[in-house]
């Protein structure tokens, strides 16, 4: 099973979401989330990866993978900014159609959001927000959406 994440770039990340970000999380393992999809943008996507990188260490029989999925398939050769092949079992590029940078990121989180069995989200309503047009997409889905917001 698969599970993703999407965020706002820039969250408080209190102690409470955190404790709430680390029971979702746990919870999607042991309904046997066992591949983690990573779009690497903000601060809740941080987080996840932290919470899922200390599961993956502390249980590794799981077998869990973290995967970063890029938005432009040339981004398979040279990574975007502060992104390391080393953190990740695996790099995808979901193979989709687009027209500039923003829809490949948005055509990227569809992918994302097509391929998973639940969707972690920590997004408010806010209408430019990728974040926030993900967390619609997900719900016209009909995915399992959990929102932290």
């Amino acid at each position: 099973m698969i599970c993703s994440f999407f965020g706002h770039r820039d969250v408080e990340l209190t102690e409470e979401l955190i404790e709430r970000t680390k029971a979702e999380i746990k919870k999607a393992v042991q309904d046997g989330c066992r591949i983690f999809y990573f779009g690497g943008y903000g601060d809740f996507d941080d987080l996840c990866y932290q919470i899922v990188t200390v599961i993956k260490n502390e249980e590794p029989d799981l077998d869990i993978k973290r995967i970063f999925c890029v938005s432009k398939e040339k981004e398979l050769r040279k990574l975007p900014r502060g992104v390391k092949r080393e953190d990740y079992e695996e790099m995808i590029y979901p193979n989709l159609s687009f027209d500039y940078w923003y829809t490949s990121i948005y055509y990227r989180n569809c992918a994302m959001i097509d391929d998973s069995d639940k969707v972690i989200f920590y997004v408010e309503q806010r209408e430019n927000s990728g974040a926030y047009k993900a967390y619609q997409y997900a719900l016209k889905k009909k995915k399992n959406v959990i929102n932290l917001f």
